[in-house]
């Protein structure tokens, strides 16, 4: 079968003008299978990625585990001393990694996004509730810079590297697709974009994800250890409370720096792994049908927004693969 119906949907939305533009692309283990770009866009364009740079993150923090230098139990106070000074658990990297820290949240252009890390108080305790936190990611890039002593941008090109991917990127000129509506949606993007945040600030075209994507469908140890990969899909969410906007209902758990929707009412597919951005941006995994899926567009707060549901474009693409 062909990815038709999921190239329509894409057009469609487009020329309703829920998506200002768009580019959708396709690959399985071997490569891209179909790409294409919408409303003015190039399919060789980068877009912010916005949430979906947290697993890329999450991978450059996992190749310093596999060199022994972090561990899924290393304390974030390894990286940053002063943290937790008046907490009565400990903020491991597993908990940044999986939305169970209970570190406050700042908004998401706020100053010194880092430096929130060391405000006192604590939103509940470390690994007892799942919150969507994007903070926490700033823990993450600490302990990367910390346990490699190179810079976050440095080891996240080395993911790149590794996947056959070149254009991920923290500078913000990269893009021409600003996304619309950001002030409407209370975000100050010129101001968020000097953050250059772990847990939200990467650039990057489809064909830098679908490389990813076909690399981790190979599981062929050239992005992650098979054992690696395994470890990092391992839920770490299970029977916890969960919190908006990622409640209980909506069928998900987090492992380690990826959203696993292994119980989503709306899908098809029982083992799609990925992340979504806060513009609408869409990256999937799913093994059992050996494809990738992305979908990058510039929406601020997400096409969810104008009553678009992206289950659909998972569907139309589970179906074809």
């Amino acid at each position: 079968m062909s990815f038709d119906h999921a190239f329509d949907w894409v057009r469609r939305h487009v020329a309703s003008g829920a998506l200002p533009t768009a580019v959708l692309g396709v690959a399985d283990a071997s490569g891209i299978i179909a790409l294409d770009a919408f409303g003015g866009a190039s399919a060789d364009d980068h877009y912010p990625l916005f949430s979906i740079t947290k697993p890329i993150v999450g991978l450059a923090a996992l190749h310093l585990v596999e060199e022994g230098r972090l561990t899924f139990e290393t304390p974030l106070s390894a990286a940053l001393p002063a943290f937790g000074a008046d907490r009565d658990d400990v903020v491991r990297l597993r908990h940044l990694a999986s939305h169970t820290s209970g570190i406050p949240e700042p908004a998401l252009d706020a100053p010194d996004q880092r430096g929130a890390l060391l405000a006192p108080g604590r939103d509940f305790a470390a690994g007892t509730t799942s919150r969507y936190s994007t903070v926490a990611f700033e823990g993450i890039g600490a302990l990367i810079e910390h346990a490699s002593g190179e810079s976050l941008d440095a080891r996240v090109e080395r993911v790149g590297a590794r996947a056959g991917a070149s254009g991920f990127t923290f500078e913000s000129d990269a893009s021409r697709h600003t996304p619309v509506d950001t002030a409407a949606q209370g975000v100050d993007y010129a101001a968020f974009t000097t953050l250059r945040a772990p847990g939200a600030g990467l650039l990057g075209r489809a064909a830098d994800l679908l490389a990813l994507g076909g690399a981790l469908l190979r599981d062929d140890g050239s992005v992650v250890a098979p054992v690696t990969a395994a470890a990092m899909l391992r839920p770490l969410t299970a029977g916890l409370p969960k919190l908006e906007p990622y409640v209980a209902e909506r069928g998900q758990d987090w492992g380690f720096t990826w959203n696993l929707r292994h119980s989503a009412p709306g899908l098809l597919a029982r083992d799609t792994y990925g992340h979504g951005g806060w513009a609408g941006t869409e990256f999937w995994i799913t093994p059992s049908l050996g494809t990738c899926f992305v979908l990058l567009t510039n929406i601020a707060g997400g096409f969810g927004r104008f009553g678009v549901d992206a289950d659909e474009l998972h569907n139309a693409i589970a179906v074809a693969g």
